[in-house]
């Protein structure tokens, strides 16, 4: 079933208050994905450095692998350690030293980016939520998801958002039936899966076209016809939100759109704390039409 919840800022005094609004929307659909969440948070970005999400199956080693990679890069990154993930921030011309270090020193890259910062774990979303303190982080935007498994095993890589490009993520809901073979046809284009989900070729798929220029409406459009199954996508990218639903339209999904945000729930009560919401144009998505907006 799967609960989708995304909120996308333009006014600036309300950045400070992306995670607060974000947690809430996302415990609402708890009952929508009680197995595990995951969120993406958009925030600053600093020239010439690159985010990376890492994550380990043991906490206590984070501080030690940390410090280890300070010592192989030859500087000391700037970092964050929030439970099993650390963002750390390196030298754009760092970035594969830094992956390299990671992948041998059993971490797991979750997302990589200029503003994104991904987190996402097995359990209920409040939990996930508090565990990752959420509700104190801040950005222009942020998408989240609350998993309740059907095509493939709970667990944390198998948890939303998937990331297969820089500043890039989407979650799900629904489930494609063609995503096997579309994941062949992108592995002979060089992406790589690490999971079996189906969500995470929808993710590829976009990474895909726009590698090969296609901006991300135009993206979303031609998933249209490369996709089947019933779907509801959100996606976020560095300055970026969109959301597509697919030509039948069976998952819900409804939107809110005022002067000062965007905001996405598979259900309204996922929206109804937003500040300003008695306001605000509601709106159900149309079917097979992408809805996307852009910061500056």
């Amino acid at each position: 079933m799967c609960g989708i919840v995304g909120l996308f800022i333009k006014a600036p005094e309300l950045e400070q208050d992306l995670g607060r609004l974000l947690s809430a929307m996302l415990e609402t659909m708890s009952d929508r994905g009680p197995d595990s969440a995951g969120f993406a948070i958009y925030g600053a970005d600093k020239a010439d450095l690159v985010k990376l999400t890492l994550s380990h199956s043991d906490p206590a080693a984070l501080e030690r692998l940390a410090a280890e990679l300070d010592a192989h890069l030859g500087y000391p990154a700037e970092l964050t350690i929030r439970s099993n993930h650390l963002i750390v921030s390196v030298r754009r011309a760092d970035e594969e030293r830094a992956r390299a270090f990671a992948t041998a020193a059993g971490l797991r890259v979750v997302g990589a980016g200029k503003r994104m910062e991904i987190f996402k774990e097995v359990g209920l979303p409040i939990q996930v939520a508090e565990q990752f303190g959420l509700s104190g982080m801040s950005g222009t935007h942020g998408i989240g998801h609350t998993r309740m498994a059907t095509e493939s095993a709970v667990t944390t890589n198998g948890a939303h958002p998937f990331s297969t490009g820089r500043d890039q993520c989407l979650v799900h809901n629904g489930s494609l039936s063609n995503h096997n073979s579309v994941r062949r046809e992108l592995t002979r284009e060089g992406l790589s899966f690490e999971t079996e989900n189906d969500s995470e070729v929808a993710a590829g798929y976009l990474t895909w076209r726009m590698r090969e220029g296609a901006s991300l409406r135009v993206a979303l459009e031609d998933s249209l016809k490369a996709l089947d199954g019933f779907y509801t996508f959100v996606v976020g990218t560095e300055n970026g939100f969109a959301v597509l639903r697919d030509p039948v339209s069976c998952k819900p999904a409804v939107m809110a759109e005022t002067k000062d945000y965007v905001a996405f729930g598979s259900e309204y009560r996922a929206l109804a704390g937003l500040p300003g919401i008695e306001s605000a144009h509601i709106f159900e998505p149309e079917p097979a039409k992408v809805y996307a907006w852009e910061r500056a």
